[in-house]
């Protein structure tokens, strides 16, 4: 008597249980991007109220946060000062991000590539030499043709620096004596010798 007893309460356990999920799973809400009668425009999808303020990051510098004007053009400068660090990061960085498929000059020959990935253009080609650096920094962050968007494994910051080092790449590729500072240009006939390189 008492084994039944037992057993028709756990029973009744295991049947509340599975009730209690089911109303919650079938519960009304509004599953993003669905379409619903219930609002004039048939979307489920609502637009912010005016006046609302943003959790955590504001991302209100349209130029640092996506590298163009109040006006949606590509911005033409850096939105902090480019320092010699500011360079060595982004070659870091460029390394781990940007090297597989654009190699580490630039060229567009990287490992990715040379398996068969689409090969992306050279950096040092006139219009990518020309193109503002807000379109580099944008091109990162949102991706563009085969190139995915790399805004969720890249930093804002990281981004411009990673700008910063291709244009370093760029001015390696295309410098001229001119572009060397006047009392270094002495250097270029007598170069520092590398420690371990050819004697």
């Amino acid at each position: 008597m008492r084994t039944n007893f037992l057993f028709g309460a756990v029973v009744l356990v295991l049947a509340s249980g599975v009730a209690c999920r089911q109303d919650m799973h079938d519960q009304p809400k509004y599953i993003p991007l669905r379409p619903t009668d219930f609002f004039a425009d048939g979307r489920s999808e609502r637009q912010l109220i005016d006046g609302t303020v943003a959790r955590g990051h504001l991302n209100d510098d349209a130029v640092y946060f996506d590298g163009k004007t109040a006006d949606g053009k590509a911005v033409e400068q850096f939105p902090f000062p480019v320092t010699k660090d500011v360079i060595l990061r982004g070659q870091t960085r460029y390394n781990v991000y940007c090297a597989p498929c654009h190699d580490r000059l630039g060229e567009g020959n990287g490992m990715v590539v040379r398996r068969g990935y689409r090969h992306p253009p050279s950096y040092h080609i006139g219009r990518l030499r020309q193109a503002a650096d807000g379109y580099i920094f944008d091109v990162i962050t949102n991706g563009f043709g085969a190139m995915p968007d790399y805004a969720a494994q890249i930093p804002v910051r990281d981004r411009w620096t990673i700008v910063a080092y291709v244009r370093a790449l760029q001015l390696s590729h295309n410098a001229s004596v001119n572009d060397v500072p006047a009392d270094a240009r002495g250097q270029l006939d007598h170069p520092t010798p590398v420690p371990g390189g050819e004697k």
